[in-house]
């Protein structure tokens, strides 16, 4: 045989001994073990952690509901306020022109006088009473909407940590699956 022809030859093939495979294969098997083992936990881990945000989603976007009821409900009352503002104002002009004009019949106009400023004084702090009301209730709504809006914010920061985890998880078992094939 020349030496170009050994060269070329292929290199006999080396049988592994039986027990040698076997032990290669149990050795390989608990290595994966226990690599999977900290993947698993980790697994089960973020799959409570997701039930625990799908848990608190559901009941953030409950508690969002129930300030959206809420807000509807207080723009329902100040739009009732205003009608019933507007109202009393149209009765108590109306009362003050009618009263004005009987005074006017009955008495001197100095007295006429002093009774309408104290029925414009009274009518301005009540005025003021109703519009401190009308403010009270929209600042009540602002803080409604606000608080809609941060639960807006929250439930978007746990959708994306949900979906964060989600990504991890898939990661996880890609991995785990990498594994599993390596076996």
């Amino acid at each position: 045989m020349s030496d170009q022809e050994t060269s070329n030859a292929a290199p006999a093939a080396l049988d592994i001994p039986e027990a040698v495979a076997a032990a290669l294969t149990g050795w390989v098997q608990q290595v994966a073990e226990q690599t999977a083992a900290p993947v698993r936990e980790a697994l089960a881990q973020l799959e409570t952690d997701a039930a625990e945000l799908r848990e608190t989603g559901a009941q953030l976007e409950a508690a969002r509901d129930q300030a959206l009821a809420a807000s509807s409900e207080h723009e329902a009352e100040i739009e009732r306020l205003t009608v019933e503002l507007r109202d009393a104002r149209k009765l108590a002009t109306e009362a003050l022109v009618s009263k004005a004009k009987d005074q006017l019949a009955i008495d001197g106009k100095d007295r006429q006088l002093a009774d309408l400023r104290s029925q414009l004084e009274r009518n301005v702090t009540a005025q003021a009473t109703e519009s401190d009301a009308r403010l009270a209730a929209e600042m009540e709504l602002i803080g409604a909407t606000t608080a809609r809006d941060n639960f807006e914010a929250e439930v978007k920061t746990l959708r994306a940590q949900l979906d964060k985890s989600y990504a991890e998880r898939s990661a996880l078992r890609g991995e785990l699956e990498a594994l599993r094939t390596r076996k």
